[in-house]
């Protein structure tokens, strides 16, 4: 019995935990990281700034959190992609996971494009920076060529571009993700075959 309430302890701690991100992100991307403070995000969950203080001791642990929650699966993709051979068939997969990873932390990648001033002054801007590199060195051939090289970078960052710069062009946001992704693969996929052109 004592175990089974353990669990719903633990089970309320996460779901307010999850809480507190949200709303935080959510006034980040509104008002602006630096315009938003404790108190803020306390009164808009309706609770003490003591039970947030509990969770999180700045604004800055709410952010980091935030960013290691909605990029565990990058990081996952990583470790996945150096256990890989370097073929085309993983490449390609890893591009297609990676869009899909950025599809499900949206909210954050928006607030850190709007917000890069910021960021850069952040401990997330270097962790930002340490997956680009991970994603940067699954992808490209060691010995590849350097207009290669720039292909699989261009790949990432297309993806990066496209959740931003096509807003305001017709079609779905999952008919967007799509073309981003065929773009992105048709990179990674000249990149591989210019690379791999003597064998």
């Amino acid at each position: 019995m004592g175990g089974t309430m353990d669990g719903t302890k633990r089970q309320r701690r996460g779901n307010t935990r999850q809480r507190i991100q949200d709303v935080a992100l959510e006034l980040f991307a509104d008002q602006g990281y630096e315009k938003t403070s404790l108190r803020e995000i306390a009164e808009s969950l309706d609770v003490t700034k003591a039970a947030l203080y509990y969770h999180f001791k700045t604004k800055e642990e709410i952010l980091v959190s935030i960013f290691e929650d909605l990029s565990q699966p990058i990081e996952e993709l990583i470790e996945w992609g150096k256990l890989q051979p370097h073929t085309l068939e993983t490449k390609q997969e890893i591009i297609r996971r990676y869009n899909e990873a950025l599809a499900e932390a949206l909210p954050l990648f928006r607030f850190m494009q709007e917000n890069q001033a910021t960021v850069k002054e952040l401990r997330i801007g270097e962790m930002f920076r340490n997956r680009m590199m991970g994603m940067r060195d699954i992808l490209i051939d060691p010995d590849a060529a350097l207009v290669d090289q720039v292909r699989c970078i261009s790949a990432v960052f297309a993806m990066h571009a496209g959740m931003f710069a096509l807003n305001d062009l017709p079609g779905t946001d999952e008919e967007k993700r799509e073309a981003v992704l065929e773009v992105a693969t048709a990179l990674v996929v000249q990149a591989h075959q210019g690379t791999h052109a003597a064998d």
